[in-house]
């Protein structure tokens, strides 16, 4: 009987515990910013991929005397 008193004591004491609750919606919200941003860059890869080595190929040459707003 005084385990089941003591076991219902921590039970309630772990239910008023919210120290754990502000973590959870911290990485809920990081979860909702990371998650949408991993598949845009999943879906778009090939396309970010020629972007960066077109640019990177751009630089090395030093440039076509194009605009820079033209890539």
């Amino acid at each position: 009987m005084k385990a089941l008193k003591r076991l219902g004591r921590q039970l309630m004491s772990l239910h008023r515990d919210e120290k754990g609750a502000d973590m959870v919606e911290y990485v809920l919200i990081m979860a909702a910013i990371a998650l949408p941003l991993l598949a845009v860059i999943i879906w778009f890869w090939k396309d970010f991929s020629k972007w960066a080595g077109d640019s990177y190929d751009e630089v090395k040459e030093g440039g076509d005397g194009t605009n820079p707003g033209d890539l």
